[in-house]
């Protein structure tokens, strides 16, 4: 896991990354992305691997283990962190992101934490998988409160927009459409934390 801090922490930031089996991992350039604009907004970052991924052992599990691990990275970093307040004195506040199947896989972190009394207080999402993804890949993404930030390219043709957009839809969520990007946002990546900052709460 790579763990990034902070002099002065304003909250935790975990970031899931995309789908193992597709050469996803903690160092992909939007997730790293995600963590820089994170850590500029006083956040300390985490980027775990999931299962068989960077030396982690196990194999992957379609997003239902993934989801454990994130889970215990959650509780990992709600123990490791459990003396750093805010300057309220409040605990550090939790902020979920992902990309591709890793925002897939935040949506069900999310749902977990919420029943649990830990609910997010923002969460980030790029590329998300929903419906149905080439490689007969289905993805039924859970729904995310309504001031989730969703983040799709036009050109995505890895998770096609519509695909989004139908997840959206009935949750009346906004998605953010960046013109002319692919999946990976390929030279569009400073986007990203641009959109993050400008809606920042």
């Amino acid at each position: 896991m790579a763990a990034e801090g902070h002099e002065n922490p304003q909250g935790i930031a975990l970031i899931a990354h995309p789908h193992p089996l597709f050469g996803g991992t903690a160092d992909n350039k939007v997730v790293t992305t995600l963590a820089r604009a994170f850590r500029e907004r006083g956040c300390i970052t985490l980027r775990p691997s999931f299962r068989g991924v960077g030396g982690s052992e196990g194999e992957h599990d379609h997003g239902d283990a993934e989801t454990d691990d994130v889970l215990a990275v959650h509780d990992w970093a709600r123990a490791r962190y459990a003396g750093v307040l805010t300057a309220s004195g409040a605990p550090l506040p939790l902020y979920l992101a992902g990309f591709s199947f890793g925002a897939y896989v935040t949506t069900r972190l999310a749902k977990r934490l919420a029943a649990s009394g830990d609910p997010a207080r923002w969460l980030v999402l790029v590329g998300t998988a929903a419906g149905f993804v080439e490689g007969t890949r289905s993805y039924e993404t859970e729904a995310v409160p309504a001031d989730t930030l969703v983040i799709h390219g036009s050109e995505d043709d890895t998770v096609r927009l519509a695909n989004v957009l139908a997840w959206a839809e009935p949750l009346e969520l906004p998605v953010v459409v960046v013109p002319g990007a692919d999946h990976f946002f390929h030279r569009r990546l400073q986007l990203i934390r641009d959109i993050i900052h400008r809606a920042w709460h």
